[in-house]
Formats: C-alpha cells, structure tokens, sequence
C-alpha cells in the first residue's frame, strides 16, 4: 500500500503539500478561487492609498475619518445586505452578486467618476469650510472634498471584508471538514502571500506606465494607472465569477458527500443568529472569550494607528500618486515574502517546539520592538546626532522614519497572518462546539470592528485637537505602548487559560458557564478568517 493511499503523507509531502490525488479537484480550484480574491484585495490595498492620501488638500490625515464616517457604516450595511441576500438567494448567486456590485462599481468609477472629478467635487465649499474651520478638521474636509475617491476607498477596503473575508470563507467553511481543514487551510494562506507578491509587482509595473494608455483613461498619468488596476481588478473578478461557476457545476453538484456536507453546514450555521448587542453581551460571560477578543481589538487598534502616521511619512517622500503607489507594491511584495517564509518554515514548528504563549508574544513583541524605533526616529528628527548617524548611512531623517516604518508594517503584517492568525484560531478549540462558532461570530463580527474604529477614533480626536498628524505622533506613541502592553498581558492569561484546558483535556462551554470533559472530536468547522 502506498504512502498516499494509506491516508499518510512522507516527511516533505506533509510538509508542503499534504493534499490526496483525489482531493486535488476540490481543493486546487479553491486555492486558485482564494488566491485571486486575495490578489484583487492587495492591489486595490496600494491603489486605493495612493489615490486618496496623495490628492489635493488630502493627506493621510483623511483615513481616520473615512473609517469612522463612511466605512464603519457602509460595512454594517453590506453586512446587513449580505444577510438579506443570503435569507432569499442560494449561496451560489449571493457570490455572483456581491462580486458583480463591486466590480460594477470599479467600472462606473474608472470610466464616470474619475473623469469628471473636477466637476463633481464640491471645492468651491470646501475651500470656503477651510477659511473658518480648525485646522484639525482639515481631513474631514478632504474627505468630503473628494468624495468619490473616499467612495473608491471605501469600496476598495470593503472587498476585503465583504468578499475576502465573508464570501469566500462562508463558503470554504461549509465544504470543508475540520479534518481537512488542518491541511487544507494553511496552504490557502500560503496562496494569499504568494498573491500578494504577484500584486506588488503589476503595482509596481502599472506605477511604471510602460504603455501610453490615453486613448482609454485620458491624458493623466494617474488616471491610466488607476484605470489599468481597477481593469486588472474586474478581469480578475471575472475569472473568479467564471472559476467559481466551473466549481459548482463540475465539482460540488457532482460529488453527493460535497453537496450533502455543504447543506448540513448551511442548515447548522442559520441556526446561530445573532446581532451586535447579542455579541457583546456573549463576550462578558468568559474570561476566555475576552482574552481573545482583547488580542484582536489590540492588533487591529495598534496597526491602524502606526499605519497613519506612516503613511503620511510615505506621502510626503512620494508625493506623486504613481511613486506613492509603486512604493506600495514593494511592501507589499516585502509582506508575500516574508510571510511566506514564516508559514513554511517556522511558524507551524514554532507553535509545536515553543507552545502557544510564546508564538501568540512574537506578534505583539514585534509590532513594539519595531514600534519604538519608527517613533524614536521621529520624534528625534530633528536631532543633530540623529541627522549626522542618517547622513553617514545614506539616509536623510525623513527617508529613515520611512525606512522604519516600513520594516514595521511588514514585520507586522507578516506575523499577523502567520502566528497570529494560527494562535487565535488554535485558542478556540478548547471550546465546545457551540461555543465555539458562537464566540467565533461575536469576536470576528465585533473585535476587528472594534480595534479598527477605535484606533480611527483616537486619531481623529488628537487631529481635531492638535491639528496634524506630526503634533499628535507623540501622543500616539504613547496610547500605542499602552494597546500592546496590554496585548501581551492578556495573550500571558489567554495561555495561561489554554494550557490549563488543553493539559486536562476539557472543553469550556461558555454558554453553561461550566467546563467539562469531553472525548468527542469536534464536528465543528474551523474558520480562517
């Protein structure tokens, strides 16, 4: 009997492709499905950046207002949306739906409102609301000020929420046994990283504009590039549509145990139903639950605020949307990489030599050990030292800070989706089987909301109050070490409650309140979200 056909897998099998020849139509299509929703995802991530921090009276300092007034919104309508379609439509057309609205609107915008933005943006008010407002509310009016590319902004981060994360795992978790979830699951993260490698270099080429492209998007530069992501962008939505279609038809409707399992999981999760003030009340009742969603507030609240500040840095290096843009697809391959690298090689073996605790402390360690040297440079800026050590490097005090910032975001992103995402989905185990999706739904569907409006939160008020993002970055430092500070102590206690539960072989049940034994393998479906 071989290997394979003994349901084993040899040392470097299990490794780096631990998949059955027979698995291969299931799950190759998957992981194509995942990796192009994950590369529309990272180009739009550059583009959508470029296009609103670099224009006119804008500035970075718009971001933490667009997240609170616009997207913040927006997102619990589509949420609202989705879930209204999901009650009337098959899971198949709610799919082709959501995916049409968004690529319908990548087009309106490239071909309509792009043209005409100086005739739809409103500038003489905004210039008349700039004479006698603060100077701190200058990014509400730049938001206002470019409403359409706030809406393309918007747009854009929601495809990562509403089809990245919704969607796609919605319907991965009905297909997929928790079985083969353990092997099928980190692969797909791998497809993601290698997606954004791809993504950074077509922004990077795109940046470049090899092909003179006025005949289509007109005589701005910009306007060609963005016209070529957001055409980049639709094709590839399409091909997914297309990919997505050939899956259902050639794969799931003619293998009865996919289609059974599929209904039987759809019928369990329309069981659990549960709203905003549900979760919240759900995540009081357990210590556990709230050491969780503290780690996932406090990711989201750090990120969100170092990235403001760095991108304003990024904006006053490269003021041009195209530089601005292609710096973005080198972080962003910097990310694929490294993130890669970490999946295939250390983070799993991490996890499994230094425990959980240790391997959950590498993210925020990280984030505040980079953390400290971008805002020592700077808040030090202006030092003579520190500007003679920059010029003998090579490097001028601005260039530095976003040298610093950089080694931050990717450090941080590259252990976000690696040792974070896996330790975050590992600590749910030890839940029962309703606890567990229920204490999924309330952390995912509340935790990152959390962390990402609160960090905008805090943003928008010291802005309103200091008036720029260089007067506040003190302020901002300090708020950042005490978010992590308290990250770390509550991923000490989460391990601490983990390892008690796993060492006695326990499953919490939240709901009772109580813990007790159980034997059982969980028929619970794990999220990768």
């Amino acid at each position: 009997m071989s290997i394979e056909s003994s349901g084993e897998f040899s040392r470097w099998r299990s490794f780096l492709w631990p998949i059955h020849r027979w698995e291969i139509k299931k799950f190759l299509p998957l992981l194509i499905l995942y990796a192009l929703i994950c590369f529309n995802y990272s180009l739009l991530k550059a583009a959508k950046d470029a296009q609103v921090i670099t224009a006119n009276d804008s500035g970075a300092a718009v971001i933490p207002f667009i997240k609170i007034w616009v997207i913040l919104p927006m997102a619990l309508l589509v949420t609202y949306l989705f879930t209204r379609l999901f009650n009337r439509f098959s899971q198949e057309k709610v799919f082709y739906i959501m995916i049409g609205s968004f690529l319908s609107f990548f087009a309106f915008f490239t071909f309509v409102l792009y043209p005409l933005r100086d005739v739809i943006h409103p500038h003489g008010v905004c210039d008349h609301l700039q004479t006698f407002c603060p100077q701190g509310f200058n990014g509400m009016i730049g938001m206002v000020r470019h409403w359409s590319f706030t809406l393309f902004y918007v747009m854009s981060e929601l495809w990562g929420t509403a089809i990245m994360s919704v969607l796609f795992w919605a319907f991965a978790n009905e297909i997929v046994t928790v079985k083969d979830a353990k092997r099928f699951y980190g692969i797909l993260g791998v497809g993601a990283n290698v997606s954004a490698i791809f993504a950074g270099e077509i922004a990077i080429l795109v940046s470049e504009q090899l092909f003179d492209l006025s005949f289509l998007f007109g005589s701005d530069s910009w306007g060609q590039s963005l016209g070529l992501v957001t055409t980049i962008v639709i094709f590839t939505g399409l091909l997914s549509m297309g990919l997505f279609r050939w899956y259902n038809k050639r794969v799931l409707h003619r293998d009865p145990t996919l289609k059974e399992e599929q209904l039987k999981n759809h019928n369990e999760r329309k069981k659990v139903k549960m709203g905003m003030r549900k979760n919240f009340a759900y995540l009081a009742k357990s210590k556990y639950l709230l050491s969780i969603a503290v780690l996932v507030i406090g990711f989201n609240l750090a990120i969100n605020m170092v990235e403001v500040i760095w991108k304003d840095q990024i904006r006053i290096a490269y003021p041009n949307p195209n530089e601005f843009n292609a710096y973005m697809g080198k972080v962003l391959k910097a990310i694929g990489f490294l993130s890669t690298f970490i999946a295939l090689f250390i983070s799993g073996n991490m996890i499994r030599k230094m425990g959980w605790t240790f391997s959950a402390l590498i993210t925020p360690v990280a984030l505040l050990i980079t953390g400290v040297f971008f805002f020592g440079v700077l808040l030090m800026k202006d030092n003579p030292t520190l500007t003679a050590w920059s010029a003998a490097l090579g490097f001028t005090p601005l260039a530095l800070g976003v040298l610093f910032g950089t080694v931050q975001n990717v450090f941080s992103r590259a252990c976000k989706y690696t040792l974070f995402d896996a330790t975050k989905e590992i600590s749910f185990i030890p839940l029962s089987s309703e606890s567990k999706l229920k204490g999924k739904a309330a952390i995912d569907g509340v935790g990152s909301r959390l962390g990402k409006t609160g960090g905008s939160l805090v943003h928008g008020g010291l802005l309103m109050v200091f008036g720029s993002i260089s007067l506040s970055t003190p302020f901002v430092g300090a708020f950042l070490l005490l978010v992590v500070l308290g990250w770390i102590i509550a991923a000490k206690s989460l391990g601490r409650q983990f390892n008690r539960l796993t060492k006695q072989d326990e499953k919490l049940d939240i709901e009772e309140g109580i813990s007790s034994s159980s034997k059982k393998p969980s028929t619970q479906r794990v999220s990768a979200t």
